[in-house]
Formats: C-alpha cells, structure tokens, sequence
C-alpha cells in the first residue's frame, strides 16, 4: 500500500461489462463478502523496527517515503545505498516475542469485524509465512524469530481469526524487490518496477513469473481456507510485466474453490472487488469493493502514531456501508507484534457502538439515496435502518430527525437500537418528524431508528 500513489481504476463501462460476465457462483460469493462489511488489515514485517513507510523507502524515485525526519534516513546520513542495505538486513533483528495473534482476534472480534486481511508478503519480498522459494522469509535462521514456535506467521494469524469465525483474506504483493528476478542485481534499481527490459530477457521474467506462482500455490495450499487472494503491485500488469493472471487464478481457485481475487487496480476479469485506497467514493460505485482506510495516519507501525477517533471511525463505517462498500480498517503492529494500547481502545470503542448497532452494518444494502443530511440509510431483508450523525461539534443528535426521501411506512413503529420502547413521529406534509430521546440514548456517536421498509 502507498500513502502517494492514486489507484489506476478501470472505467465503469469495464465494471459493468465485467458484472454481466461473472458466473453464478462469484457473484453468490461477492453478496457474502459484501454481508461481512467491517475487516481488519494488518501491515506488518521488519519494516516496523524503523516506524517507516513499509517497503516503499527502497524505490528512489519515491522520495516522500524517505522524509527529512525519519530516523533511519537521517541517522544514515541520507545514503541510499547504505539505508538500502541496512533495510535488507532488518530481517536479522526481527524478534516480535509478543506476537499473540489470538489478542488482535478478540479486539476485531469486539469491534464487529468479520474477517481479516494480512500481509503476507509486501513489496520488498520478506515473507511472513514458511515459503521454500527464498530464504528472506521470517522462518529463516536468518532471522532470530524463527526458532519461536510461532514462526510461521501467515499461519498463526489466519488460524487465530477463524478459530473466532473470521473470514480469511490473503494480501500479496506481485512485485517483488527483493528477488534478483525482479530487481537485478547489480544494475540500478530506481523506480517500483523491472530495472530491466523484461522484453529483452523473458527467460528472466519468465523465473519471476514462477517464482510469484510457486509463493501463491504454497500459500493455497498450505494455510487453510482462503476466502480473498489479495493482490497488490498494480504495475505487474501486461505487456511489460504480465504475470500470467489466467493462469494463477485457475491454479489459485483449484486449491481453494470459490476464492475472490483482487487483482487491484489492474481491471478484468481477476479484479472482483475494487479496492479505493485511503478514499471514501464520494456516490455508491456499482461493483462490488471495500475501502481499505488507516486507523493512523500510515499504514505500518509508527511510534507515537496519531490515531483517529472512534467518532470518526464509527461515521466512516456507516459512510462506506450506506454506500454498500466495505471498510477495510487498519493496523500496523509493532515491532514486538502487539497493537499500540490506543489502537486497542479504539476498537473497544467501536465495539461498544458496534454492540448496539449491528444490525444496521452487517449483511445490509444500500438504500437510495443513501444519505440525506446528517442521517445515513441502509436496509437488510423488510427492514430500514436511519443511522442519525451528530452534527460538528455536537455529542448528542438534535431532539427531532426529518426523513423525506426514506420514510416509514404509515400506522408503523419506529423503534431506536437499544432501546425496548417506540419512538414518537408524526408526517407532515412530504416529510416525518421522529422524536429522538435524548434523555435516553443507547450509545455515543450515533444512533440507529429501525422501521419496515414501506
């Protein structure tokens, strides 16, 4: 992931094409994972030890993941190639002891997530699973976590959220920075992509491209049910860098039958979901996706991060469901594999909303026109749910609510979640007033009316 590099999203007439052509069962499978609508992304590997921008400081080109004020930059005098050779030694002293997957599990779980995407590999190549295919892998004696017996990671995380009934989505870069099939050895190496003319050398990329085929076969294969392949590195894309996605897709869906690909920011047939990065769609898209956003401001571990509230929080997750997206929200570990304290606290939090609310988030629809005001729609099945925001500035929401373009149906109760007694309205004219009981709201940051959709 990249704080810096907008999505290449293919135009709409693609998606509705694409739409029309999927098979029965991916667009059964793309409803469920549209029902699980709050995930947890989790960003991790050695890169946590430096509190950097992941992988991204090793592309030259890319000088804004290398600001004036991160310590490894400046304390190695800003030599790149000096930064880049201690970078590829990170794997040495990577020893995350407190590494307890089942921890994370049980905050998401309270928080009302329902599945789960990991880094199993990010772009500079260390791969947190057992791969036979590289020795930069975290089960390498290489590296002083490998005689833990949690070692192999990937395995450890996916194992523990579906023992809590998480669904399992498997992040894997294409590209690769570290393989000397990828980034040659010996010749600059200045931008994210091939420093080499793949044209001109295919038996090259043609190892490049086993070698990516063999990683996702052993990661099919070898760690349980996979619900999501999860594929970054947009730029390995045909012609320069085609990695021969027909192919990896059959072999990947053969050891794991109905398996949803994004193949993010690429377009086709192998891009099901799309995968807005740090964005909420201004309007409901017309394909499936989830917006995959930070709880801090990037997407690694950063001392002394600044987390956003869970006000904020909780209103882009009703921003993103009433618009029937998913909200991908995440976290990066820290160095010893824990969640800072506060990250923690957050999800309580909206945990604690998530308690009362529920039903409004999970398994919903979007309602048109999805938002009027301050007050978002979505439904599921006969019922319509009016999430109602607090205006700027204000903890409580104002003592009468206006619905004029979703409204309950007449004779009907309106109830609030969390709260056993109805709630007053009346209609007027083209619009309803609903009073709101302000002297008895079931949670903070919002608050959910239910009524029978007309």
């Amino acid at each position: 992931m990249s704080e810096k590099r907008a999505d290449i999203m293919p135009p709409d007439d693609a998606a509705d094409s694409e739409s029309r052509r999927r098979p029965e069962w991916l667009r059964k499978r793309l409803e469920w994972f549209q029902d699980l609508k709050f995930g947890l992304f989790v960003h991790w590997g050695p890169y946590s030890q430096w509190g950097c921008i992941e992988s991204w400081p090793l592309v030259e080109e890319d000088t804004w993941a290398r600001p004036d004020d991160l310590p490894a930059w400046v304390e190695r005098g800003r030599d790149m190639e000096r930064f880049k050779a201690d970078y590829w030694r990170l794997n040495r002293t990577f020893n995350p002891v407190a590494f307890a997957p089942e921890n994370w599990a049980d905050a998401a779980r309270h928080a009302g997530m329902k599945y789960v995407c990991f880094t199993t590999k990010h772009h500079d190549g260390f791969c947190m699973f057992d791969t036979r295919t590289t020795e930069y892998r975290i089960t390498h004696p290489d590296c002083p976590f490998h005689k833990h017996p949690r070692a192999n990671v990937a395995r450890e995380v996916f194992d523990a959220f579906r023992a809590r009934d998480f669904a399992v989505s498997c992040y894997f870069s294409k590209s690769d920075w570290h393989s000397p099939y990828y980034w040659w050895p010996g010749a600059p190496a200045r931008t994210r992509n091939p420093n080499y003319d793949t044209a001109a050398h295919p038996e090259r990329w043609e190892k490049f491209v086993r070698f990516v085929h063999a990683q996702v076969r052993e990661l099919m294969s070898g760690y349980g049910p996979i619900d999501v392949l999860w594929l970054d590195g947009g730029q390995v894309r045909p012609p320069k860098q085609d990695i021969r996605m027909a192919e990896l897709a059959a072999v990947a869906r053969e050891l794991q039958p109905g398996l949803i690909i994004a193949d993010r920011t690429v377009g086709g047939e192998f891009e099901n979901i799309r995968t807005p990065e740090q964005r909420i769609p201004e309007a409901p898209p017309d394909h499936p996706w989830e917006s995959c956003l930070t709880m801090g401001n990037g997407w690694a571990y950063r001392p002394n991060d600044d987390y956003k509230p869970a006000r904020t929080l909780i209103h882009m997750l009703v921003d993103i469901v009433a618009k029937g997206g998913n909200f991908l929200l995440n976290i990066g570990p820290g160095p010893d594999g824990r969640f800072d304290p506060v990250a923690v606290t957050r999800l309580g939090e909206i945990g604690d909303w998530m308690a009362v609310n529920a039903p409004a988030i999970h398994g919903t629809r979007p309602v048109p026109p999805y938002k009027e005001g301050t007050v978002c729609f979505t439904a599921r099945g006969d019922c319509v749910y009016a999430v109602v925001l607090p205006d700027d500035g204000k903890e409580t929401p104002p003592s009468a609510v206006e619905l004029r373009a979703v409204q309950p149906p007449e004779g009907a109760e309106v109830r609030m979640l969390g709260l056993d007694a109805p709630l007053e309205w009346e209609r007027s004219g083209s619009r309803v007033t609903v009073r709101m009981p302000l002297n008895d709201l079931p949670c903070r940051h919002a608050w959910v009316l239910e009524f029978p959709a007309s």
